[in-house]
């Protein structure tokens, strides 16, 4: 998938949130909930004492870019003044001019938060440079004089709940119309695609892949030999339980493809005629 400037770098801000005060970190995201936070805070108090002249400082690779944090700033009207990471290429631009009438008025919002209503949360879509995809990020922010300070982070790691609604989504697509769909799945649509969850397709008459929303490249192979990379079968032993049940769930290690490390994955399986519809989520470490 192509992305323009506008849509890679200032994201696709779907159903842009904020809350006044603090709210609890996405599950298993506290310690970037609380390292952000804290480098905010930080950056709050060097602006209030320094200014503009805070300004260059956070856009270098300084104290204010710690690990995948880093602080970036708007003016009110939307003007990327300072960041210290891949969004330092839109230090000059007016977001606010490059995205659409109904975004354009969700994100103006944001910019209308006061001064003194401490630290806000929103989560938009955003496309992380590391992975090339728009993925899910939280950023905290706050305003200081005319400016609004922000630090955020990714949330890749999809939950068991999106992983069965995407499932329940790609088996009424697949019932409706599987080549379609077949074709929507391969070509990498969003429809089948969030955060690290992707669709994949076998058919249980031949055995093989019909549809792969990561690796279309193993449509037409053979899931039966699909292995984890300990060497253990996954194909042949989700096709015996899918034999056995119209519906069901199976784990093992597996590539993700936004970490690129192999982690432990579950997968829910329902079955819509002769076609086994899949979608996994990668667990989290310590669940």
């Amino acid at each position: 998938m192509r992305l323009s400037r506008a849509t890679g770098w200032v994201g696709i801000l779907v159903g842009l949130m904020v809350t006044v005060g603090a709210s609890a970190a996405p599950g298993g995201y506290e310690t970037e909930e609380q390292e952000s936070r804290a480098l905010l805070e930080t950056a709050v108090t060097y602006y209030s004492e320094h200014k503009e002249k805070a300004l260059p400082v956070f856009s270098r690779q300084g104290p204010f870019v710690r690990g995948n944090h880093y602080v970036y700033v708007l003016d009110l009207n939307g003007v990327m003044l300072a960041s210290g990471g891949p969004s330092a290429i839109l230090i000059g631009s007016n977001l606010l001019e490059q995205l659409p009438p109904d975004l354009k008025k969700s994100f103006d919002e944001a910019l209308k938060v006061k001064e003194g209503q401490g630290i806000q949360e929103a989560e938009y879509r955003w496309s992380n440079w590391q992975t090339g995809r728009l993925e899910r990020k939280r950023v905290l922010f706050q305003r200081v004089d005319d400016v609004l300070l922000g630090v955020g982070y990714f949330i890749s790691k999809a939950s068991a709940t999106q992983a069965q609604d995407l499932l329940g989504k790609a088996v009424a697509a697949v019932a409706s119309g599987p080549q379609q769909t077949f074709a929507a799945i391969n070509s990498e649509s969003l429809a089948f695609l969030q955060d690290d969850l992707y669709v994949f397709v076998v058919d249980m008459s031949t055995s093989r892949f019909v549809a792969h929303g990561y690796n279309p490249r193993l449509v037409g192979t053979d899931f039966r030999r699909v292995k984890d990379p300990q060497g253990n079968p996954v194909g042949e032993a989700m096709l015996a339980a899918a034999k056995k049940s119209s519906a069901g769930e199976y784990d093992y290690h597996w590539g993700n493809p936004l970490s690129h490390k192999v982690e432990r994955k579950h997968t829910y399986f329902r079955r819509v005629g002769e076609y086994l519809v899949n979608v996994g989520y990668y667990e989290k470490t310590g669940d």
